[in-house]
C-alpha cells in the first residue's frame, strides 16, 4: 500500500508530466519505492509502462527506461522530481507523443 508521501509525489509527478508533455495521457502509478510512468494508448485504452523514477535520497531522484526486453535501463542524471520528470520527457519524447 502506498504511503501518503508516495501518493503526494505521485500526484506531483503526474502534474509535471502533464506540464512537460502538454497532455494528460501519461499517468503515474506508485509501485513500492518507484513511481511508474505509464502512457495510455488511445486506440484500446491499454497502458504501457515506459519509465520509472526512484527516490535515491531526500529530494534526489533517478530514472530508468523499460527496454523492449523488459529490463530497466538507467537514464543519465539525477535531480529533483521536477528535473527528473523533465529529463525523462526530453529523453523519451517519442514515447510521450500522441498517436491519434
Amino acid at each position: 500500500m502506498a504511503t501518503f508521501d508516495v501518493k503526494l509525489r505521485s500526484a506531483e509527478l503526474q502534474r509535471q508530466l502533464a506540464k512537460f508533455t502538454g497532455h494528460d495521457r501519461a499517468s503515474v502509478r506508485p509501485y513500492g519505492k518507484h513511481l511508474l510512468i505509464q502512457m495510455r494508448r488511445h486506440d484500446d485504452d491499454a497502458v504501457d509502462t515506459i519509465a520509472r523514477i526512484t527516490e535515491q535520497a531526500r529530494n534526489s531522484y533517478s530514472s530508468a527506461f523499460r527496454s523492449h526486453t523488459g529490463r530497466w535501463e538507467p537514464l543519465p542524471g539525477t535531480g529533483t522530481l521536477a528535473e527528473t520528470a523533465e529529463l525523462v520527457v526530453s529523453l523519451l519524447a517519442p514515447y510521450f507523443e500522441l498517436n491519434d
